[in-house]
């Protein structure tokens, strides 16, 4: 890809996720794994996607993916995310700072924090083995 602007995915839009069509789509390209500065709160919304917020004390550092998108196609992904995430400005642990995929605070109202967990794919792992203890409890 000739040109592109470096987009920082933190949930869904990951490789291999619900909406990671939706960056394939739109012509994007995989760059690296990273992980922001310590500077981020993360909330988990109805378990269907993240929500990552920045905070000025508290904050942890949110393992995620960076993209490289079409500009063209970036609009098209923005257009598509759920209501209450938007597009700002991410430092990464590297130094680096590129854009990348935040929720609005009132998204999180209610929500369950996990910035314990570090990032979507840890969480969505305990929230997948805990649920299979449940079942496997109910088979019995």
């Amino acid at each position: 890809m000739a040109e592109g602007i470096k987009l920082a995915v933190n949930g869904t839009l990951m490789r291999g996720l619900e909406l990671n069509p939706n960056l394939l789509n739109a012509g994007a390209e995989f760059l690296y794994e990273a992980a922001t500065t310590p500077s981020y709160r993360l909330w988990s919304i109805n378990d269907v996607h993240p929500a990552m917020v920045r905070v000025s004390d508290g904050g942890i550092a949110v393992v995620l993916e960076v993209w490289q998108v079409p500009p063209d196609g970036l609009v098209q992904v923005l257009l598509q995310e759920p209501p209450g995430l938007s597009i700002g400005k991410v430092p990464l642990a590297t130094g680096e700072t590129v854009l990348g995929v935040l929720g609005e605070p009132v998204l999180c109202e209610g929500q369950r924090e996990i910035s314990a967990y570090g990032g979507w794919r840890s969480y969505r792992a305990a929230l997948d083995k805990e649920l299979s203890g449940v079942r496997n409890v109910h088979s019995l």
